[in-house]
């Protein structure tokens, strides 16, 4: 029986050493210095009062390709020989891995091919193609990708970018920590999400080198948390979908979990609706377009900010690859739960003036109202009755709450539907 292709893709570099040094870090700094972007770290003003901490960002979401894998694809391309330039680049990724690669190989002469999973987002897809990448679109996912990416590296002759197991990208993806410590040094602990573990092995590398004593924490989605299953000694039964795909991993690589053993103080996971909140206040509070796998990290902060209390906290923002149909539906539940958006639902007589009057009563309160479904054909309403419901946008929970004081005061039975 032949060897599993995709244990080949995961350990590429198996029987080789892969000890990613603070050096190795450095050199990768000096490497690819003015063609990827210094992002800058800024603390978080808003997050930082409502959770009662010190929270600083690393805003890898303005790197070139909207995220920090630019960097370790551009280090291991500089890598290559002249042989393997003229040959062509070929790598597996979900989109943001597939964007660092075509970007940084177009800019050098290399033609590249990406494979994505089939229900890669579009906006990934686009955004690759954009970077002039030949797409091609198999598997259903990450790992069913891996067989046809080895299959066409090894018929082409192609050189293999391993999205993070490998040395030359994980010293890459570790310059963003370098950059983090020169901007505030005073740092006590990174936040740094988990997928292969290709960017919290190369951070916590760098960040260790810098200042031995601070600490290191992992971000995991529940759905994908290999990392936190073996630090609890358990069976991880993952896979099942996540908004959080950019660490959407079954396997990380056995040389970055060596790494992340040694370096990494905690590993933490969060919920799909921690994710999906968090994504959304960042977007609230500080007005950042950011992904799933950087709403984990801060997912995690929020759920655990008993370890976060007293310290001044770096989170990595990782990228702000998120589908646009994905970001407005976000943005539409997040104000439902805040109660911005908020559906009323009457049951009224089936009379003239009824809907004038609670228009005009929601109006006069200072709410808007938005969408009104009127139901008179319904046989849970009774004859002479009629069913309304009325979506007003308020200015918050409490806000909804005198609203609907107001109406049952005028004598209407009023509910008010504000889960999601």
């Amino acid at each position: 029986m032949g060897l599993d292709p995709k244990l080949s893709y995961y350990n590429s570099q198996k029987g080789e050493k892969m000890t990613v040094t603070y050096e190795d870090v450095c050199k990768a700094q000096e490497k690819i210095k003015g063609s990827v972007m210094r992002t800058p770290t800024v603390k978080a003003t808003r997050l930082s009062m409502h959770l009662g901490i010190d929270l600083y960002l690393k805003l890898e979401n303005l790197q070139h390709t909207s995220a920090f894998k630019a960097r370790g694809a551009l280090n291991k391309l500089l890598s290559l020989s002249e042989d393997q330039r003229k040959k062509g680049v070929i790598a597996c990724s979900a989109g943001n891995h597939a964007q660092g690669v075509a970007y940084n190989a177009k800019n050098l002469g290399i033609s590249s091919t990406i494979v994505m999973p089939k229900r890669t987002p579009f906006n990934k897809i686009k955004r690759t193609e954009d970077f002039g990448a030949k797409i091609i679109l198999y598997g259903e996912d990450f790992d069913e990708s891996v067989g046809e990416t080895l299959r066409l590296a090894k018929k082409h002759k192609l050189a293999l970018i391993h999205p993070f197991d490998d040395d030359a990208v994980i010293a890459g993806q570790g310059t963003l920590g370098l950059e983090m410590m020169e901007q505030q040094p005073d740092l006590d602990v990174v936040v740094v999400p988990i997928g292969g573990g290709g960017l919290i092995a190369g951070v916590a590398t760098a960040v260790k080198g810098i200042k031995s004593e601070i600490e290191v924490y992992g971000a995991q989605a529940e759905n994908f948390d290999a990392i936190l299953a073996k630090r609890e000694n358990r069976d991880f039964i993952g896979g099942q979908p996540t908004i959080a795909e950019g660490i959407a991993v079954k396997r990380p690589a056995e040389n970055n979990i060596k790494v992340i053993d040694k370096l990494v103080d905690r590993v933490f996971s969060a919920t799909e609706r921690e994710i999906e909140c968090a994504v959304y206040n960042l977007l609230n509070e500080e007005k950042l377009v950011t992904e799933g796998a950087a709403g984990a990290a801060l997912a995690v902060i929020t759920k655990n900010i008993q370890y976060f209390k007293g310290k001044k906290v770096g989170m990595i923002v990782c990228g702000g690859n998120i589908d646009s149909r994905m970001l407005s539906t976000l943005i539409m539940r997040g104000l439902i739960r805040d109660g911005r958006i908020t559906r009323l639902t009457f049951e009224i007589d089936d009379t003239p003036g009824q809907l004038s009057t609670i228009s005009r009563l929601i109006g006069d309160s200072g709410a808007n109202v938005i969408e009104v479904i009127h139901q008179r054909m319904m046989q849970t309403v009774s004859l002479k009755r009629a069913e309304l419901e009325v979506v007003i946008e308020a200015r918050d929970r409490h806000h909804v709450d005198d609203i609907i004081r107001l109406l049952e005061d005028e004598g209407f039975s009023v509910k008010a539907s504000r889960d999601v």
